[in-house]
């Protein structure tokens, strides 16, 4: 395992970090717990969770995920362990959390933060992210902003004063966005240089062979203000493994939960997926192994996001990082993507 800096913090993070948002829905507190003790056993220490977790995101189960993780984390050698979270911002209609009150404000953010310190049962949360913008963006395969949809949102210093406020009480480390765009990036970071407030160390967006949105939208914002890439669904919710290109698997994400689909339900996904598994036969790569690489190999990523609901996923996803791509297959990848040009951004 490689570990990488994170931005401009003092935090190394595993080039494959964990993510639990199965836990609590889809795996028991039991399988979260040996994916847990797994994916450190084969040195990641870097772990993403939200307060909105498990998903779907329902009343009943809110919380539940950092609540799985926080039995197991009692146990563990707190500062070998890089625990990221994230808070709900508005727009996503989640009433259960704080009865309504997702803004990013100061009594918000406070309590969000405190909850989810006492849910992991730890004095500090090392990577705290807004998990989509307080402000109005298009969202999770939105592609068309619209100046009608704008709202009232806290203005951007006001949200770094406040985790500035955090950070000096020791309950948050750094701070990351999620699901941001590069008028964000660019935003959040020319106002922490002029108010000499906190800077954004990461970004957590989708990155993958069928959304490489980030490659030139993203990749400028990336490099001048040094904010690396937490990548998500590297699998594209499992598309990529090719197991969708023959009917419908039973107990996935996509035929359990409605809606789960429709990102990746969009022309030309199957016949980019098809050609991007005949590569990885033609190399004898199982196709995860080599999406997952792919992701690995960009030079902005910091840290590949993996899930997994089985400890057999979560196993031969992390053999993946003995994969390296050589010239010849990103050419090859290269080739699709021209030809199939982000399917599902």
């Amino acid at each position: 395992m490689q570990y990488k800096q994170l931005g401009e913090s003092d935090i190394k993070v595993s080039e494959i970090c964990l993510g639990t948002m199965t836990y609590g829905h889809q795996n028991t507190i039991e399988e979260a717990h040996q994916q847990l003790d797994y994916a450190v056993s084969q040195g990641v220490n870097f772990l993403d969770a939200a307060e909105m977790y498990p998903v779907p995101p329902r009343g009943e189960t809110y919380g539940f995920t950092e609540t799985y993780i926080g039995k197991w984390l009692k146990h563990q050698q707190r500062d070998k362990l890089i625990v990221a979270t994230k808070i709900a911002g508005p727009g996503r209609h989640l009433k259960w959390v704080r009865d309504g009150g997702n803004a990013i404000d100061r009594i918000n953010v406070k309590q969000a933060v405190d909850d989810s310190l006492k849910r992991l049962q730890t004095d500090y949360i090392d990577l705290y992210q807004i998990h989509w913008p307080d402000r109005y963006v298009p969202l999770f395969g939105n592609k068309v902003f619209d100046p009608n949809q704008e709202r009232e949102t806290v203005p951007i210093s006001e949200q770094l004063s406040i985790f500035a406020d955090l950070i000096k009480e020791g309950k948050i480390r750094y701070i990351g966005l999620s699901n941001e765009t590069p008028w964000g990036i660019a935003t959040f970071s020319s106002i922490s240089k002029q108010l000499g407030l906190p800077k954004v160390v990461s970004i957590q967006n989708a990155y993958n062979l069928l959304n490489r949105v980030f490659d030139w939208t993203f990749a400028e914002a990336s490099y001048h203000e040094n904010i690396g890439l937490l990548a998500y669904s590297p699998l594209a919710f499992g598309y990529l493994t090719g197991k969708y290109l023959y009917g419908k698997p039973q107990k996935t994400r996509i035929t359990l939960f409605e809606g789960f689909g429709q990102r990746y339900n969009k022309p030309n996904v199957t016949e980019a997926v098809a050609a991007y598994v005949e590569i990885a036969k033609k190399y004898k790569l199982t196709p995860a192994s080599l999406a997952l690489a792919f992701v690995r190999s960009r030079w902005f990523v910091s840290s590949t996001i993996i899930g997994a609901t089985t400890l057999e996923q979560l196993q031969e996803n992390l053999e993946s990082i003995d994969v390296v791509l050589d010239e010849e297959i990103l050419a090859e990848l290269d080739a699709v993507h021209t030809r199939y040009p982000n399917p599902a951004p």
